[in-house]
């Protein structure tokens, strides 16, 4: 039933998207798609709230939301290197996609407090979290993956990031919106892109292994429970 909620509440905004691009009514396609991502993460939120999550998960993962979100300031000077997708990526490879998704969503969050919120902050969001997500996939078999794998995943990551962030861009400043400017936008965004994605792979090269087994420990030892 929770399941069925969570797709209709997201089906409006995501059929008006559609209609209104389908009408070139580029205003109403911005308000439309960006409605339909704060719902989306808003509903994974109010999901969690609900579930039978312990203090130990709550505190993972605002814990490591915190520590992704401030690992983002010291970077700022450096255009689109930061460690914070590097961590996320890891988060869910070692937790799940579930968590995966809340930390990215809310590193991404916390993070512009200090940077600055504004319009973009649930796309950054939600790009975020799909990387905490995807990584959760990876991870499902609960085997490490070689730090080479993981450097090239995370690499794709920095591309993947950036190309859902000029959604944003194109849809809120591109007009006319057609094949050519998507690529004009695409393409002038495309040496930040590279940026964002060696310094994730420098990232993984250099913290990976140590940062991995720190938090599966840490998984770990959440299996256990005490009986007086």
């Amino acid at each position: 039933m929770k399941k069925f909620i969570i797709i209709l509440s997201m089906f409006p905004p995501f059929l008006m998207s559609i209609i209104t691009f389908k009408l070139k009514d580029y205003d109403k396609l911005s308000f439309y798609l960006t409605l339909y991502v704060i719902v989306t993460l808003v509903i994974n939120y109010l999901y969690f709230e609900k579930s039978n999550k312990g203090t130990k998960e709550v505190a993972l993962i605002a814990t490591l939301s915190a520590i992704a979100a401030i690992s983002r300031v010291p970077f700022t000077g450096i255009p689109n290197v930061q460690p914070t997708t590097f961590l996320v990526a890891l988060s869910g490879l070692v937790f799940g996609s579930y968590e995966g998704f809340l930390i990215g969503s809310t590193a991404g969050f916390i993070s512009n407090i200090f940077i600055g919120q504004g319009p973009w902050t649930p796309w950054q969001m939600m790009a975020w979290a799909l990387i905490g997500w995807i990584s959760g996939i990876m991870g499902v078999k609960n085997k490490k993956p070689s730090i080479e794998i993981f450097a090239l995943l995370c690499f794709i990551y920095g591309f993947a990031f950036d190309w859902i962030m000029n959604i944003w861009h194109v849809i809120g400043f591109i007009r006319p919106i057609n094949w050519k400017t998507i690529l004009v936008a695409y393409a002038r965004g495309l040496p930040f892109d590279v940026l964002h994605a060696v310094g994730n792979f420098i990232f993984v090269l250099v913290f990976y292994n140590k940062f991995y087994n720190v938090l599966k420990r840490y998984k770990d030892r959440l299996r256990y429970t005490y009986i007086k």
